[in-house]
């Protein structure tokens, strides 16, 4: 076994990460990153009115620099050993493509047309589309399709983005065939295999974004669609039926991609999932424990056997899944839609007289403003945190709300805004960046308690991702907040780890996703006790902080009323 080794391909939303790992023991043989650039130069996009696109072209560029670029960090002879893919993406993800697959984008005349391109995942341009399918599956007297989906459909979700789409452009939905969601787009493509008919598309995908459910006979039904929009006649049976877990192979490498890769056409490519999921078998996932993916927003995963859970619709949540993180279990999913984006955008309100006004000083020559721009920019959040950590918890005064990408859990709404109150003359940047963490933690909780309310248990939490691995700080609030103990995974990359774990189960060196998971799992490297103390305080907190949330949310319902 010592000379199987995997790939495990992790696409996030800046970059996409492949990882070589040996199968025996998920021990990490070599890694590589590519950012996307046409992403980190901000075409595409309008942040101003949460219209986030993604083109096609930097997946292909970044999956082809990562893996080549891992392979020639790993020892002579590795490409050799490579016995399976599996990948992970962000999502909802959709793209529109054509009758062969090919993202509209990738095709002439829809080069530089931001609806012919991924619709990442945090883009909310289809609050409208969103609100309409929660008020018929409510009222149109048959079944409500969001049942399985905690009964609320977000602006972020595969329906919700599709219909936006088509309703805005003409020429995307004249030219479009189908729709594919990033995750299983990348398998197709490797394994050759784009027909949209044909592809073999995720459970995880299908069922927490896009209402699939087997009672449902697969997606909603045409008469739901059409009454929903006529402009939706006709996709049902363009799109797909059978949906797949992730211990599911996709097929093997094509000779282009095996070529393009320096991989044997043999390799195995698994059905992909999205890197939540994925990250949460990683992190070494078990049942009713809250596995909370903590990075520029959250998704909390929670698994539980099906026979448990029967069928028992979770209200407010992002779905529930059988078999969409681990098969045989149900998946449960939740989340902020802002997380690590609350401290950057914080961040970013602190760095705009840096840039603006030391940034164009005449008093210093032009390299030495960029390095200072430069610097101060990556202290920023670290000289916050060491200053915040030294402020007491109940001293501030200061109490935020971090609904700033609106509120995916529970009960999705992403009209909702962000708020800080309590503020006076004493109010500094660490008391208000304080006042912020304190807020995430408090979303975080109240996760949790719907969870709890609905009567899915939780023994512990175990925290992965960028936050929970370099802030104490942060994480020692969460865990006060939430009064639960957290662990951390030793593992840097728990979502390409996930991923490869996958992968050595579709090219059979394991005989299910929960023997690789207890064969490469990296175990835990840091545990976060809470205080007992500040616990009580928090408890207090916690309570201002909801009735805050309920008044923000009452006005901005009565204002769009009135508007």
């Amino acid at each position: 076994m010592a000379m199987n080794r995997v790939l495990g391909v992790d696409f996030g939303t800046d970059s996409v990460r492949a990882v070589i790992v040996d199968a025996s023991d998920g021990r990490e043989i070599s890694s590589a990153v590519a950012y996307y650039p046409r992403w980190g130069r901000g075409l595409y996009c309008d942040p101003a009115r949460n219209c986030f696109r993604q083109h096609p072209r930097d997946f292909l560029e970044g999956l082809e620099q990562a893996v080549t670029e891992a392979l020639a960090a790993a020892p002579d002879g590795t490409a050799g050993t490579v016995r399976g893919i599996s990948v992970d993406t962000t999502g909802s993800t959709p793209v529109a493509v054509d009758r062969k697959g090919i993202p509209l984008a990738l095709t002439a005349g829809f080069e530089e047309d931001p609806d012919a391109m991924f619709l990442l995942w945090k883009d909310h341009t289809a609050v409208q589309e969103a609100e309409e399918i929660n008020r018929l599956a409510k009222t149109w007297g048959g079944v409500d399709y969001t049942m399985f989906e905690g009964g609320v459909y977000s602006s972020e979700w595969f329906w919700a983005k599709i219909l936006h789409a088509v309703r805005r452009n003409e020429q995307v939905r004249r030219a479009a065939f189908s729709w594919v969601e990033h995750c299983d787009w990348i398998p197709a493509l490797l394994t050759g295999n784009t027909d949209p008919l044909l592809l073999k598309r995720s459970r995880c995908a299908a069922g927490h974004k896009a209402m699939w459910h087997e009672s449902f006979n697969g997606l909603p039904a045409e008469e739901f669609l059409v009454k929903l929009d006529p402009l939706l006649a006709g996709l049902r049976d363009r799109l797909f039926r059978e949906t797949y877990t992730s211990d599911v192979q996709a097929g093997t490498l094509s000779p282009d991609w095996a070529r393009r890769l320096g991989l044997p056409e043999s390799v195995r490519v698994g059905v992909g999932a999205f890197d939540a999921h994925i990250g949460a078998i990683g992190g070494e996932i078990t049942p009713y424990v809250l596995t909370k993916i903590m990075g520029t927003s959250t998704c909390d995963m929670i698994v539980a056997p099906a026979a448990e859970m029967k069928e028992h619709p979770v209200k407010g949540i992002c779905g529930q899944v059988d078999g969409s993180i681990l098969p045989g279990m149900i998946g449960m999913e939740a989340g902020q839609s802002a997380f690590g984006d609350v401290y950057a955008w914080f961040k970013d309100v602190l760095m705009w007289p840096v840039t603006h006004c030391v940034g164009t000083t005449a008093l210093l020559d032009p390299a030495t403003r960029a390095k200072v721009v430069e610097e101060t920019e990556e202290k920023m959040l670290a000289v916050l945190s060491d200053a915040a950590e030294k402020v007491p918890a109940s001293e501030s005064g200061v109490l935020a709300l971090d609904w700033m990408n609106g509120r995916r859990t529970p009960d999705a709404n992403q009209l909702l805004k962000g708020a800080i109150t309590g503020l006076n003359l004493g109010s500094d940047a660490p008391r208000i960046f304080r006042a912020l963490v304190e807020a995430t933690a408090f979303g975080a909780r109240l996760i949790a308690d719907r969870f709890r309310a609905e009567g899915v248990r939780i023994d512990g939490v175990i925290a992965l991702g960028g936050v929970a691995k370099k802030s104490r700080f942060i994480m020692q609030i969460v865990a006060d907040v939430m009064r639960m103990t957290i662990s951390v995974p030793r593992s840097d990359q728990t979502c390409a780890l996930g991923a490869a774990m996958c992968a050595a189960t579709v090219a059979g060196v394991y005989s299910s996703i929960e023997e690789a998971k207890k064969s490469m799992g990296s175990g835990f490297s840091e545990t976060y006790v809470p205080d007992s103390g500040r616990a009580d305080m928090y408890d207090t907190l916690y309570e201002r902080y909801k009735r805050l949330g309920r008044f923000i949310e009452e006005e901005t319902t009565n204002n769009r009323r009135t508007s």
